[in-house]
């Protein structure tokens, strides 16, 4: 017998030791299979809940999941690009579902936005304004957040509950109470989102800070350096290319967001949307969504390529 095959002879604590891992193993898978099985019975529980609550149509209407996309396909699929463009349709029978080009954002005589890029502009700025303003206020509280830069407890402690009542909300439930205040448009949109943002972009600063070496910031407090002078010279270097990945990220959240909260009154290509679909315009509801999936494609490969630039070819080379 080699000696690669040869079972190594376990003393009287080994044996112990391997019962002990293989009860553990048997309790884990146990509780594994309880653990499905409650899950399972919740699932159960809460489709039967739903049923009820829908006065028993829930699995009535389950085979009809797929009709109201089958409604979406329009009846010629250039009308598709006719109403990305503002172009005319041959279809065009007076209504608004078929004038495209009456949404035609004009710049001159001639010239023109078509209405879907100028509404999806108006979209990427509020969340462009929002998560600028987001990051400032983000990467200031963070400093002040962080156990590692802000050792007295009495200024940490309510910074972090301040990020937290400011990320505790859905950027929707807040944009409706602004949009009570302040009426339609996207300055209340801006507003719930950029709230939102501060807490959640601050939350993960700090955490970045948190894990930053302090050997840094320990010499410059050894020359007499601030402490402005030290977070500034000796962490932020270290901690800015995961800083710039979190706001790119943020960027891309936000973006859905602001479409989410324009369906509600807040501007942008999200309320253009809530009309196409409520009133059952296929071809405009289909434009839309294909061009909020460009825009989205087309920002995460912006941050892709920019958070490349920032950390260095040699980060994303293969080891």
């Amino acid at each position: 017998m080699s000696i690669s095959n040869a079972r190594p002879i376990l003393g009287e604590s080994g044996r112990m030791i391997e019962l002990h891992s293989r009860q553990l193993a048997a309790q884990r898978g146990f509780y594994t299979l309880l653990g499905a099985l409650l899950l399972l019975c919740v699932v159960s529980g809460s489709l039967w809940f739903a049923n009820e609550t829908n006065s028993g149509k829930f699995f009535e209407r389950l085979p009809h999941l797929f009709d109201f996309v089958e409604d979406l396909v329009p009846r010629d699929g250039m009308e598709i690009w006719r109403a990305l463009f503002d172009l005319p349709s041959p279809y065009n029978d007076g209504s608004f579902k078929y004038n495209y080009p009456e949404g035609r954002a004009y710049l001159g005589e001639t010239f023109y936005i078509p209405e879907y890029f100028h509404k999806m502009v108006e979209t990427l700025n509020i969340a462009l304004v929002s998560t600028g303003i987001g990051l400032l206020f983000g990467f200031v509280l963070a400093f002040l957040a962080a156990r590692n830069t802000m050792p007295n407890s009495w200024v940490r402690g309510p910074v972090r509950r301040v990020m937290e009542i400011l990320r505790a909300f859905p950027e929707v439930v807040i944009a409706g109470f602004f949009l009570a205040i302040l009426s339609l448009g996207p300055i209340p949109a801006v507003i719930a989102v950029s709230i939102h943002t501060v807490g959640a972009l601050g939350k993960m600063f700090y955490e970045v800070i948190e894990n930053a070496d302090m050997k840094a910031e320990e010499g410059l407090r050894a020359v007499g350096a601030t402490w402005l002078e030290r977070m500034w010279f000796g962490i932020v270097p270290q901690v800015m290319p995961n800083f710039m990945s979190y706001f790119l990220l943020r960027l891309e959240i936000n973006v859905r967001a602001s479409t989410i909260i324009g369906a509600v009154g807040g501007g942008g290509i999200g309320e253009l949307l809530r009309l196409s679909i409520g009133q059952g315009h296929e071809a405009k509801t289909l434009a839309i969504v294909l061009l909020l999936l460009l825009t989205i494609v087309a920002v995460d490969q912006f941050s892709a390529w920019l958070r490349q630039k920032l950390s260095g070819d040699q980060a994303f080379n293969a080891i």
